[in-house]
């Protein structure tokens, strides 16, 4: 029988109210963290549901069965014990700390493992833990692995592993996405400033026991704790050096967890082949190979045709929706996404500096016209980067920032930025000229560029696109080097993130807002539901006046499956990693 997450799931998804902890991404991956994204992925969750597709009558979002499993391709069906997932190709950097895109991230959740896991709802559930205690005054955290686990190379996983990986994380040459200094470890911040060689209040009680003593515990504390992966120092730490973890980039693409699959090989560019543990803890994954094939929306379809690939997430259209479903032997999941589109802009760069030209850039984009072209009845504009999904999203005091070219360039005459003999506006004798850095092969930004061409052509300003792959996009906004792109975020359960806060751990765009700062420290540091809710809608209504990117839409996720593939949950909240192992092929 068939374990799918069907429209009822997804309704109820809108509408619960989920006091989840903290959001396990890219993104992102550690607690805090979503994932970087061409197209945003799903998120994380767990549901196992077995409803009729789409009983609402809302073709939008649901499930819907293959009508014609007959027409399986041959390729297909002769794969006894290999499944094939479509998606775009990975950077290589498959470490638990370092991983940066939502495709790395797909083979570290297939390799490693943690204490915890993301349910369906976006709670969390016990994985490598046996058990978790906390403190009365939720300054301490026992938690306890479970007994017989082991690492792919047979050398058993005790809690000595997890307190090397609070090492990495507090390392002072630590540059990976996570912000470990948001659970306020005890003596972490010693430990990086090297005035201690070990983490106070890190305490390995057995090899099974491990305490962690915090010095302000706020509503992520538990969960942040948690979602930690556990790495074999034996590996990993053979040549660690308190404050140089340079070595460890040696080892990103020969990765060893305790996880469901182990990697084989990894061809950058074209695949990553994972072959079954079959001395997983949690019983040998079912299918023994899986392939991670690269794919781009100009070849997956046709890929899905031929047999080359089980599974892939497709741009979600009408014409796509159709595609899919007149091929018969696929199963389609269309559901919300946990994430948004967005156009960052670089705050270090002087033109984006003033919120009265970034206001102006919001307004004079004709955002419902991309989404309709994109997406039609698929997305929605979006007015906070936060996904609708969500117990925090809010509409309270949110400026929709309506198309309005008027307004726009009343704005940017009010910041300085007046018309030119040509038409471009300039200040201080500098043009508006906006370089885009815009992804190859990308519908969204084929649709995107061109609207933003004619509305800011309008408005007196020029754009200047440079077409790369997504990979080298994200290595431009790693350096600083970039001044305009589109991307899209994949959002963890719980709203807490480091994507705006000054100095953040994910602020690659070098916004900062001390009010907005402050609105997210009261959430994080709430314990009681509503209390967050008021912060986090105080935080998104600053982030909604000082437009510090473009939100231009949340849009829906869908889904190819292959009908021969039977157990495969995908939600708003979970990948279709985190349970692999379950997942069976039909013979």
């Amino acid at each position: 029988m068939k374990k799918r997450m069907s429209l009822l799931l997804a309704i109820m998804l809108l509408a619960m109210t989920v006091l989840a902890a903290c959001g396990g991404g890219g993104t992102a991956e550690q607690p805090s963290q979503g994932e970087q994204t061409e197209q945003t992925p799903p998120a994380e969750g767990d549901k196992d549901t077995t409803e009729p597709p789409a009983e609402t009558g809302d073709e939008s979002q649901g499930y819907f069965e293959a009508t014609d499993p007959s027409k399986n391709p041959t390729a297909a069906k002769n794969r006894k014990d290999t499944l094939i997932v479509g998606m775009t190709s990975p950077k290589g950097v498959f470490n638990p700390f370092f991983w940066q895109t939502a495709y790395d991230k797909y083979v570290v959740e297939a390799i490693f493992d943690s204490f915890f896991t993301l349910n369906g709802d976006g709670t969390y559930s016990n994985r490598l833990a046996e058990s978790v205690e906390v403190s009365e005054d939720k300054l301490k955290y026992t938690f306890k692995l479970k007994q017989g686990v082991t690492y792919s190379d047979g050398t058993p996983v005790t809690v000595k592993d997890y307190a090397f990986a609070m090492k990495v994380l507090h390392d002072a040459s630590y540059d990976g996405q996570s912000d470990i200094f948001s659970t306020h470890v005890k003596g972490g911040q010693e430990y990086h400033d090297g005035k201690a060689t070990d983490i106070s209040g890190v305490k390995v009680i057995d090899d099974h026991t491990i305490e962690i003593e915090v010095t302000e515990a706020n509503a992520m504390t538990k969960d942040s704790l948690g979602d930690i992966s556990f790495v074999p120092e034996a590996y990993y730490g053979k040549d660690y050096k308190q404050g140089n973890l340079e070595y460890m980039k040696n080892l990103h693409t020969k990765p060893i967890g305790s996880g469901q699959y182990v990697l084989k090989s990894f061809a950058p560019g074209q695949e990553v082949v994972l072959e079954a543990n079959p001395n997983y803890f949690l019983g040998a994954p079912k299918i023994k190979n899986v392939i991670y094939k690269t794919t781009t929306d100009e070849t997956k379809l046709a890929m899905f045709q031929s047999g080359e690939i089980d599974m892939d997430m497709v741009t979600v259209n009408e014409d796509t929706v159709e595609e899919l479903k007149s091929m018969g032997f696929l199963d389609i999941n269309i559901f919300p996404t946990n994430g948004y589109g967005y156009v960052a802009m670089n705050h270090k760069n002087p033109k984006f500096q003033d919120a009265k030209v970034r206001q102006a850039l919001l307004y004079g984009l004709n955002r419902a016209e991309i989404v309709e072209i994109i997406y039609g009845p698929y997305a929605n504009v979006i007015n906070i980067p936060q996904s609708n999904v969500s117990w925090a999203y809010t509409t309270e005091g949110i400026d929709t920032h309506e198309f309005d070219i008027e307004k726009a360039k009343q704005l940017l005459d009010e910041a300085g930025w007046v018309p030119g003999a040509d038409g471009i506006r300039e200040k201080d004798g500098q043009k508006f000229e906006i370089h885009f850095s815009a992804t190859a092969d990308n519908p969204v930004v084929d649709a995107l560029i061109p609207v933003m061409n004619q509305n800011y052509q309008e408005l007196g300003i020029k754009i200047v696109a440079e077409t790369l792959d997504f990979n080298a996009i994200m290595d431009k906004k790693d350096k600083g080097d970039f001044e305009m792109f589109f991307a899209a975020w994949g959002l963890t359960p719980d709203p807490e993130s480091t994507v705006y806060r000054t100095d953040g751990q994910q602020n690659d765009i070098g916004y900062s807002n001390p009010a907005y700062d402050a609105a997210m420290d009261k959430g994080l540091k709430a314990f009681d539901l509503e209390e967050r809710k008021a912060a986090y809608a105080e935080a998104y209504q600053v982030l909604n006046q000082d437009v510090p990117d473009l939100p231009i839409y949340q849009r829906r996720d869908m889904w190819g499956i292959n009908s021969r593939v039977n157990g495969m949950e995908i939600t708003p909240y979970k990948d279709f990693v985190i349970d692999l192992y379950k997942v069976e092929l039909e013979q």
